[in-house]
């Protein structure tokens, strides 16, 4: 493949005509692609903002191939953030295309051109405000959490710290300075 370069990655014919893995989702749902390269902070900002408006109910995080364990990601910090939310995930794979040609094409002609089939694997989650049917596979409850604000940011301020340790008061740090404090004034 060291004398290919790839030209485009398309999907297969057979995923197009196929609705999605919730095909039954209200018009209001909001659909987070993750890809590769998203960022986390952002994809969750998004979703966290749209999550805290009382008219959204539902949010759907998708991702294929590499993007899987960031989409997974994603929905288990969003799932802390904001408790009392419903999930159903479904797994799936899809099927792509890469087209590659050759990298010296010769002189006047476009060059030999490779097709490559794929199945990567692709999940789907489904976040839901509302209760979902417990019997449809891949449904998880939520959490019971009492100390979780429900459908809130859990996003509580950061105990203050002084300055130079960096680590919370009562830490085994903070305790070894302490009793090493006799042994460093005798050395002076």
């Amino acid at each position: 493949m060291e004398n290919f370069k790839k030209v485009r990655t398309e999907e297969a014919d057979t995923e197009a005509e196929s609705p999605g893995p919730f095909a039954d989702l209200a018009p209001g749902a909001v659909e987070m692609k993750v890809k590769e390269g998203s960022k986390i902070r952002n994809l969750l900002g998004f979703a966290t903002a749209r999550m805290e408006q009382p008219t959204t109910r539902t949010i759907v995080f998708s991702g294929c191939g590499r993007a899987v364990t960031k989409t997974v990601t994603c929905v288990e910090i969003l799932k802390r953030r904001l408790a009392g939310l419903h999930q159903v995930t479904r797994l799936r794979y899809r099927s792509l295309r890469e087209v590659w040609e050759s990298r010296p094409p010769p002189p006047g002609s476009p060059g030999p051109s490779l097709s490559v089939h794929k199945n990567v694997p692709a999940v789907s989650i489904l976040l839901s405000k509302d209760a979902l049917d417990p019997g449809q596979p891949g449904y998880q409850p939520p959490e019971p959490r009492p100390d979780a604000q429900t459908w809130a940011p859990a996003l509580a301020p950061a105990p203050p710290t002084a300055p130079g340790l960096k680590r919370s008061r009562g830490s085994p740090a903070a305790e070894e300075r302490a009793s090493l404090t006799p042994f460093l004034e005798e050395s002076v």
